[in-house]
């Protein structure tokens, strides 16, 4: 539902895996834009439709479907798929509103359909090789930088890029937070653009965070620190290294200290958006709980609206307005 840049890539991976021989057909898409609509059906073979209502009325087997409309449409989209009986993958951010993500969880449960949120980094490579690694995190270092670019204009940085992370770390860490700090400014939109945090969860884990849309690089990367060990994690390279330390038992090849090994975990290279939606499918076939439930969107959301009001705080106290409006 929705074939912008990200829509378009749905349509693309889920035509990519019928042609592999997924047992899966891609029947239509939904867009308000009808000309953008066309052009992607033709471009993909199969039908367009210029809303929910009518796609659901000219093809009744429509069984699941992924939701890329934006943010502000995800709930009344979605809603209009599971009363249907349609099961959903919704792209992150699950809603514009907590009390709208929590509806979704309501009507995904009490219409019993599968509702998968969209945290693709969860099925990125090196997230996947890094799980089995896991032991006590105690600090994160997360970078991810973007060159500036129109797209998801409407949201935060912090809902827009940091989100992922944001997802990720809470999943790592497997802890509830304790305290938010936060700050963050408008660069080039009328939103902030860049953003730094700061995280103390209840396990006394510490995360830092710093997102950017307005950066000259592009940089997708998370270290973390556990007991005797240092993970390096590259979202974009889908690589992880990890130095363990050791007295005489390192493991991995020696570094520049021969007490600390250097090890490279295999990484099955997967374009991480191919892996979520096959993800998706065998959930919708098995009817089983997604890899990543409406409830872990729900947490991350919670957490970024958080981080969103902290910002707006730290904002007020700079007392930034005024000072723009002295130096105008």
């Amino acid at each position: 539902m929705g074939v912008g840049v990200f829509g378009r890539n749905h349509a693309r991976v889920y035509k990519e895996l019928e042609h592999q021989g997924e047992a899966v057909r891609l029947l239509g898409i939904v867009d308000p834009d009808v000309n953008r609509a066309d052009t992607v059906a033709r471009e993909f073979g199969c039908k367009a439709f210029g809303s929910v209502e009518q796609m659901l009325t000219t093809r009744s087997e429509v069984q699941a479907a992924s939701v890329a409309a934006p943010t502000v449409d995800h709930l009344a989209v979605a809603r209009d798929l599971l009363k249907a009986g349609v099961d959903v993958l919704i792209e992150k951010p699950l809603a514009a509103t907590l009390a709208e993500a929590e509806e979704l969880v309501g009507l995904a449960s009490a219409h019993k359909r599968i509702a998968q949120v969209g945290h693709l980094e969860r099925f990125n490579p090196a997230v996947r090789a890094t799980l089995p690694i896991l032991t006590q995190p105690m600090f994160f270092e997360v970078h991810r930088l973007s060159v500036f670019t129109p797209r998801s204009l409407d949201v935060d940085v912090v809902l827009d890029l940091m989100i992922h992370d944001l997802d990720i770390v809470l999943a790592f860490a497997n802890s509830a937070v304790k305290e938010v700090r936060a700050v963050g400014l408008p660069i080039l939109s009328g939103k902030v653009d860049i953003a730094n945090v700061r995280l103390e969860l209840e396990s006394g884990c510490i995360a830092n965070f710093t997102a950017s849309r307005v950066s000259t690089e592009r940089v997708r990367k998370l270290r973390l620190f556990q007991p005797r060990q240092y993970v390096s994690l590259d979202y974009g390279r889908q690589e992880v290294l990890v130095f363990t330390v050791g007295q005489g038992g390192a493991t991995g090849t020696p570094s520049v200290n021969p007490q600390i090994g250097v090890a490279k975990p295999p990484v099955a290279s997967e374009e991480p958006l191919h892996a979520e939606l096959k993800s998706f499918l065998h959930a919708v076939r098995e009817r089983s709980t997604p890899v990543v439930p409406l409830e872990d969107g729900h947490r991350a959301l919670a957490l970024a609206l958080q981080i969103v009001s902290a910002i707006g705080d730290h904002e007020k106290k700079l007392d930034l307005a005024g000072m723009a409006k002295v130096k105008n």
